[in-house]
């Protein structure tokens, strides 16, 4: 989730962002309270839409039965921004506006972190997989099949232990090879735990087994700086950073090489750092050497992480991602419903990625690079993956 900016002028583009205008500290109106400018017809050179075509990789559900509970508990808004409006039907009716054909949904923060029983939180996170797999992913109504896809949520609570990684485990398992979800998901870290920590081993090798594709989305960190701002402004992207910084010093990406991580919001703020990240292994010290600085002088494997485009389609970070790690490993996001407000109108949902792809990548980026990576929803939909 990002905060729009008011639109301005650069050249003869419009780059839909919305500016900060809140006083410091009024965040309980937070994305749904600001102005937003839409887009209703893509820019000269933009790929041509014949109906419904893009996939997008990062949006949330809202389950009524989930925004009761969370309710009830006192979380009535997440990173700053209140809960916002979601059903299946409000769902489509954006997918249809924007040309998604179908979204792969996954559970915002807190997820089931916020219920402090072992027990209620296994019931919750199987409560929600069920729902998505069968009322959304596996939808046989004529409105709804095809729609969606899913990511699992992990009852793992905000101090995880053995035994949360262990029931962690069984419900990936569980979600993936029972429920046919199309991946997991898991946050960047638990109550100041980073995915690194070797307490998550086994649900590590367990991923890995699977094969899975796990998809990394921010929480907000533990004794941050209060700015007065809501914390999904910066604190989400910095924290998807330490995730994937930690995770490389800890070897999880070389230990578990099956595992294909997506990370939010184009990885935060790591394809801008991620020479300077890589700093303490060898690959910066040997590309200086041989001078091969520009090819391999960020880790390889920060590479081959999968980056989405959620809050993040201008130049300045798709640049960066596409530096870092190709157009293949780029995969279109919206981040819908937290970012409403930026989609008032039908039309392109980022007209921004034009600046950074050619109409030929914006097509890679917005279906077949998701459809290669998910061969099952590929077959769900009729597509080939590419």
């Amino acid at each position: 989730m990002a905060l729009p900016e008011q639109a301005e002028s650069h050249g003869m583009r419009r780059r839909g962002l919305l500016k900060a205008a809140l006083p410091l500290g009024a965040t309980a109106t937070a994305l749904g309270a600001w102005p937003a400018t839409a887009t209703g017809s893509a820019p000269s050179g933009a790929p041509v839409r014949r109906g419904r075509d893009r996939i997008d990789v990062h949006c949330h559900l809202i389950p009524d039965f989930y925004r009761r509970d969370l309710a009830a508990h006192g979380i009535t808004d997440i990173g700053g921004v209140p809960v916002p409006l979601w059903s299946p039907d409000l769902a489509v009716n954006f997918m249809n506006r924007y040309g998604i054909q179908t979204q792969v949904v996954s559970v915002s923060e807190p997820g089931v972190t916020y219920l402090s029983s072992v027990a209620d939180r296994v019931a919750m996170a199987q409560r929600l997989n069920t729902y998505a797999s069968r009322d959304l992913v596996h939808a046989t109504s004529a409105r709804l099949k095809g729609r969606f896809g899913g990511f699992a949520v992990l009852p793992l609570g905000g101090t995880v232990d053995e035994q949360d990684v262990s029931h962690a485990v069984i419900e990936a398992r569980r979600a993936v090879r029972g429920l046919k979800l199309d991946g997991v998901g898991i946050f960047s870290s638990y109550g100041g735990t980073y995915l690194g920590d070797p307490v998550f081993a086994p649900l590590m090798k367990a991923l890995d087994d699977l094969g899975a594709m796990v998809f990394i989305h921010p929480s907000t960190p533990q004794s941050y700086p209060d700015l007065g701002l809501p914390p999904f402004l910066y604190e989400f992207t910095f924290d998807t950073t330490r995730a994937l910084v930690n995770m490389l010093y800890k070897g999880v990406y070389q230990r578990y090489p099956r595992i294909r991580w997506l990370a939010a919001h184009a990885g935060g703020t790591l394809p801008y750092i991620s020479y300077r990240t890589s700093l303490l292994t060898l690959t910066p010290a040997i590309a200086q050497q041989v001078g091969a600085a520009g090819l391999d002088d960020s880790s390889p494997h920060f590479r081959k992480i999968f980056y989405d485009t959620a809050l993040s389609p201008a130049p300045q970070a798709m640049k960066s991602v596409r530096e870092l790690a190709g157009t293949e490993r780029v995969l279109f996001a919206t981040d819908w419903p937290f970012t409403s407000a930026l989609f008032l109108a039908a039309g392109d949902p980022a007209p921004q990625l034009d600046e950074t792809f050619s109409p030929a990548e914006r097509l890679a980026v917005e279906r077949s690079n998701a459809l290669t990576q998910f061969p099952a929803l590929a077959a769900r939909i009729g597509a080939k993956p590419a």
